[in-house]
Formats: structure tokens, C-alpha cells, sequence
């Protein structure tokens, strides 16, 4: 049951103010989750996360400006141009000036009511954007953030970057990305305390709020802080949640597997080398726990070409030894008919019959191969 703490971050983000189904929908397409049938969430809007920043810091005025660098400028509003009347062509401009020279804040296809409103003439205003020069002139051409001077706090002078989608502006989802972050209760630190002082973790809400408005271009690193305590929770929960997995399924009960040996060291002789120290090491594991009545859950790990097959193929030898039955799963079905190169000559040796099953299999050979499971005639099958 899902603690009632989560339950502002369990809303649709369809519910946040700006975002109705539209925007849902471009939203939810770069939402990292696998969501399946189930819509967005707030809490999914988390871990959004920028991937870069523009640092808006540089504010050298007019002349100090570089080609092509991002500042931000505090200006004087001196005139409006708009474009002559049914000429959209030529684009509208703002003449601005600073105490080290003038500026055309330059706009196509602009809207002059918005214009006029956001920089009144005489006004003092905060523009961000990259800076041009054309024959020794300084433009700006659609800055990317406008305020007057006495609202340009909120200004972000170390603007996250995110991925997005054909439609979905950054503003839209930043907005949408600040609703969540207000949404996140104070959760009860999980974290040892010495282990977080020793790392500089912050908690995980304030980890959050640094990466999603960052003061430096550090705090959206992957080296920063923030982002590694992130890393580090998402690294202990999934390592808690298996070790909660694992106790549960040890405690259901299995089925002893222990034969006679008789198919196991036929195999063996059938073998062209000798088992390595390792893989009989790793064998034995196996074989004790196939003889305990608790299921196995065991992982064999090796470089590829180290004998990880045959070792498998003593295991499944065992099994059948035991009146059982083996299947040998693969991600793919070239890998799976691989597997079946391998260990069918093997098997043939030993008198283990082994078949294959995979989308490939078809009508008859498919239907006589799930027969052949069903009675008991196939030992071993190889599938996808």
C-alpha cells in the first residue's frame, strides 16, 4: 500500500495548472519512465532531468560583448520600430542603450502589444540572449528571457536545459517541472548521516531543487553533489528492493533436485577438455543448491568463452538426471540457436533430447515440440 506522504506526487500531471491533455501528451514524451497504459505523474516530472545549462551569468554591457555570447544586459528602453505597415518581411525592433553603448533587440513576426507592454519606452528592462554584431552593430535578436528591472529576480541566471519534442517549449516544461518540485513532501532521510556528510549529499528534496534551478553549472554535473546523491538512491533502492525479492521468493518451497550422477559424468567424459578449477567451483554451488528444498536463485558470471554453457548444461543434465525437465532461455533467437549448436553434439553423447522453441517455430513442428514438454519426451529446450 502506497504510503499516503506520495500522494501529491501520484497526481496526473494533467491536474498542474498550464498543462491540460495536449501538452500532457508532448510531455509524456520525453518522461524517462516507462509508463506502460498509465498516464504521467507529478512525481514523473522529477526526474526530467536537464542534461546541460546556459549560463546567463556574463552581463560585460553592450560593448563587452562578444559574438555569439550568451549575457544578460540591464537597458534603457529608447524606441520602438516596427516593420511598415503589411511588410512582415523586415522585422520589428527595440532600441535600447546601456552606459557603454546601443542595442537593437530584434524580433520576426512579432506581436508590438506584447512588445510595447513587456519594454515601455523609458523603461529600465533585463534582457538574456546571445549576442550578434553585424557591420560593427550589437544586436539581440528574440532574447530569450525579458523583464522589467525591478521583476528580473526570478530571472534565471543558470537556466537547466532538458530534452523536448516537436511542440513542447522549455518554459511549458519547466513550469510543469516547478508544480512537482512543490509537491515533494519532507521525507525522513534514509541515508546514514556520516556516509552523506562524507559524499557533501544534500537531502534528496534539496538534490532535486539543485539540479532543477541550479545556481552553478556544477549542480546539473553528473559530478556534482546532487546528482550523485540521486544516482546513489536510485543504486540502494534497487539493490533493497531485489534483497526484498530474494528473501521473499527463498521462502517459497522448492523441489530437490539430486540424480544418480549417471548423465552428469557421461556428459563429462563426452567433453573434450577438463572442467576448470572455476567451473567446477561454481558446479558444485550450483548442485547444492538444486539438492535444498529452497528454490535457487544464483547468478553465473563470466567473460564470454569462458564455459559458462557447459557449466549450464551440467546443471540442466542434473536436473533431468532428477525426472525433471530444463529450459535455457536467450534474449535473442540467434543467440538461442547458438546455444542449441553448442550443447545439441553434447547432448546426442548422453541421450538428452533437446529441442528448440522460438517465434520462428510454426504449426506442426511447433505444435509437436509443446507436446513433446507436455509428455515428457523433450529433456531440454532452448528458447527465446
Amino acid at each position: 500500500m502506497r504510503p499516503t506522504i506520495l500522494d501529491p506526487l501520484f497526481v496526473p500531471i494533467t491536474s498542474l495548472a498550464g498543462v491540460g491533455p495536449k501538452v500532457g501528451a508532448l510531455i509524456e514524451k520525453v518522461v524517462p519512465a516507462d509508463l506502460g497504459d498509465r498516464p504521467a505523474r507529478a512525481g514523473d516530472l522529477l526526474f526530467v532531468l536537464p542534461h546541460t545549462v546556459i549560463d546567463r551569468r556574463s552581463r560585460p554591457g553592450i560593448a563587452g560583448s562578444a559574438e555569439g555570447q550568451i549575457v544578460t544586459l540591464e537597458v534603457r528602453i529608447d524606441r520602438h520600430q516596427p516593420p511598415p505597415r503589411g511588410n512582415r518581411s523586415v522585422p520589428y525592433r527595440v532600441f535600447a542603450h546601456d552606459d557603454t553603448g546601443e542595442i537593437a533587440l530584434t524580433f520576426f513576426h512579432a506581436h508590438a502589444s506584447y512588445l510595447e507592454k513587456a519594454m515601455p519606452e523609458g523603461e529600465h528592462v533585463v534582457v538574456s540572449g546571445r549576442m550578434e554584431w553585424f557591420n560593427g552593430r550589437p544586436s539581440m535578436v528574440h532574447p530569450d528571457h525579458i523583464a522589467l528591472a525591478s521583476e528580473a529576480e526570478n530571472l534565471p541566471l543558470v537556466e537547466p536545459v532538458y530534452p523536448l519534442t516537436a511542440g513542447l517549449s522549455g518554459k511549458v516544461l519547466r513550469r510543469a517541472i516547478g508544480q512537482a518540485l512543490a509537491r515533494v513532501p519532507e521525507f525522513p532521510e534514509w541515508q546514514d548521516g556520516a556516509f552523506m556528510r562524507r559524499h557533501t549529499f544534500a537531502a534528496f528534496a534539496d538534490a532535486l531543487a539543485r539540479i532543477h534551478n541550479p545556481a552553478d553549472p556544477i549542480d546539473v554535473s553528473i559530478d556534482g553533489a546532487a546528482w550523485r546523491r540521486l544516482a546513489y538512491d536510485e543504486l540502494l533502492a534497487g539493490q533493497v528492493s531485489l534483497a526484498l525479492v530474494r528473501a521473499k521468493v527463498r521462502r517459497l518451497s522448492g523441489r530437490p533436485l539430486v540424480g544418480d550422477g549417471c548423465i552428469v559424468e557421461k556428459l563429462r567424459t563426452a567433453l573434450p577438455y577438463s572442467l576448470t578449477s572455476s567451473q567446477e567451483f561454481a558446479l558444485a554451488e550450483i548442485n547444492a543448491d538444486l539438492a535444498d528444498p529452497e528454490r535457487m536463485l544464483r547468478l553465473l558470471q563470466g567473460d564470454v568463452g569462458s564455459g559458462k554453457t557447459v557449466v549450464a548444461l551440467l546443471a540442466m543434465a542434473r536436473a533431468v538426471e532428477a525426472g525433471g525437465q530444463a529450459a535455457l532461455m536467450a534474449p535473442t533467437e540467434i543467440l538461442a540457436r547458438q546455444h542449441l549448436a553448442t550443447i545439441t553434439p553434447l547432448a546426442a553423447k548422453v541421450g538428452l533430447r533437446i529441442a528448440i522453441l522460438t517465434g520462428r517455430e510454426k504449426g506442426r513442428e511447433r505444435a509437436d515440440t509443446l507436446a513433446g514438454l507436455a509428455s515428457g519426451g523433450i529433456d531440454i529446450v532452448v528458447g527465446t
